[in-house]
């Protein structure tokens, strides 16, 4: 019992750390908290008089807080540093207590609802410590989160409907048999992973007719509501995978495959060689993503969940 116990706790302690949030696109995000403070009214009295005698507990609060919500990642280990857009401290003098609130904004890829938690605690333990010399019964009656906002779930859109897709994986070397199809399926398993229903996946050689040939077959006839490709998106003169798909889009949304380079760029240098296309023919989403499967893994943390938002738009609902 003891040995099992002990590995149980080493499996634990393997566990712990910060969250790998490098897959996550930046996003505006909020929080706002509050620490209240009880005093005795005539401590109240004193701090409007300006007699509190360490000073002006309001500036010396606001500091405090900013501070705070600057230093969360040195004071709680696992909380992510942070780059702060915005710290706003207000800090209310009521009859029996303090209010010390903080807001947070910034653009990064986790929330800041601790950054606006820890500013909202050093405030008010500033003004604490500023204040026990004249009042015994101070004491911290709540630390709470108001609210907050941003982040990809923000942006996720309910069910309407079953998502139906189809997979295509263009390669000489696939369709020949002389390699095994790997960014194919993962493509296939993130897809069912995220509760689409994968309808169709076919392999075929590098064959602009072959392309879109097939594109136009899932679109017209098997109405699929996304169609992805993977491969033939470089450099290679066999590489025809975009030509093909702007032959048979109607809309080319210019800004899928500009973001998804823009992402893959800041993680690899070779992002920017891709010349993937995407856009719409009748009510069908055609994206293009690379070959490699990093590349398929870095596209489809990109797409979602700005893809489901696209497919809704593409079926006539509203934003």
């Amino acid at each position: 019992m003891g040995s099992y116990l002990g590995r149980e706790r080493m499996n634990v302690e393997k566990k712990r750390g910060m969250f790998d949030v490098g897959a996550k696109p930046d996003s505006y995000r909020t929080a706002r908290a509050q620490a209240v403070l009880n005093i005795k009214p005539n401590t109240a009295v004193m701090i409007r008089q300006g007699k509190s005698p360490k000073g002006d507990i309001v500036e010396a609060a606001k500091i405090a807080a900013t501070s705070g919500a600057k230093k969360t990642s040195d004071l709680i280990p696992y909380c992510h540093p942070i780059p702060l857009d915005h710290i706003e401290v207000q800090v209310s003098v009521k009859s029996k207590a303090i209010e010390v609130d903080v807001t947070v904004k910034s653009i990064w890829k986790t929330g800041v609802e601790m950054e606006a938690l820890s500013g909202a605690c050093i405030g008010a333990l500033t003004i604490y410590d500023m204040l026990k010399p004249v009042d015994d019964s101070l004491f911290i009656s709540s630390v709470r989160l108001v609210e907050k906002s941003g982040g990809m779930g923000g942006f996720a859109t309910k069910q309407w409907n079953k998502i139906r897709a189809g997979v295509i994986v263009v390669s000489d070397s696939v369709s020949a048999g002389k390699q095994v199809d790997k960014s194919g399926k993962f493509i296939v398993k993130a897809l069912k992973d995220k509760n689409i229903d994968v309808i169709k996946y076919k392999v075929i050689p590098d064959d602009s007719s072959a392309i879109e040939k097939l594109l136009v077959k899932y679109s017209d006839v098997f109405a699929l509501n996304l169609i992805v490709t993977t491969g033939g998106t470089g450099l290679s003169h066999r590489d025809v995978t975009p030509e093909a798909t702007r032959n048979v889009i109607e809309k080319e949304i210019t800004g899928i495959a500009e973001g998804s380079r823009a992402y893959g760029q800041r993680r690899t240098p070779l992002s920017m060689l891709s010349r993937g296309v995407a856009g719409i023919r009748g009510t069908s989403l055609i994206i293009n993503i690379p070959g490699s499967l990093r590349a398929v893994s870095e596209s489809l943390d990109f797409l979602f969940p700005g893809l489901e938002h696209a497919l809704k738009m593409i079926e006539g609902y509203g934003h």
